[in-house]
């Protein structure tokens, strides 16, 4: 069987730079590569050694936010694994993000916040899994 595994999703933002040094700041992430993309724009790529986000900006042909649980195809929400939940939701508050939709479950907890852009980021850790 083949071994296969999510390297990257691209997600368009207004601002890249930004967006990486929010991702960076949260989940200590690191930016591996940047420069000119398609339709004149601009792209992050912002992660780990292993998987990132793309978070690309057009240069031109912008077009408005559309709600995303209703669009088919749309991205609904980023979900990040980290090891120590409440101090990357104390990271998530003192950048100015409100946390929301809290839950504890089997494996795990979790929690939610949205970016300036509207994206959804769902915070988990399975730190505490027996």
């Amino acid at each position: 069987m083949q071994n296969s595994f999510l390297e990257h999703v691209n997600i368009t933002v207004s601002d890249p730079h930004k967006t990486a040094n929010l991702l960076c700041d949260l989940f200590d992430w690191n930016i591996r590569w940047q420069g000119p993309a398609k339709n004149e724009g601009f792209t992050i790529h912002v992660g780990t050694d292993d998987h990132y986000l793309a978070v690309y900006s057009a240069g031109r042909n912008k077009e408005g936010c559309k709600p995303t649980y209703v669009t088919r195809g749309g991205l609904n929400h980023v979900g990040v694994v980290v090891d120590d939940l409440d101090a990357v939701e104390d990271k998530v508050v003192k950048a100015g993000y409100k946390p929301h939709s809290h839950a504890d479950y089997e494996p795990g907890r979790r929690f939610y916040f949205d970016d300036d852009d509207g994206i959804e980021f769902e915070v988990v850790s399975y730190a505490d899994a027996s």
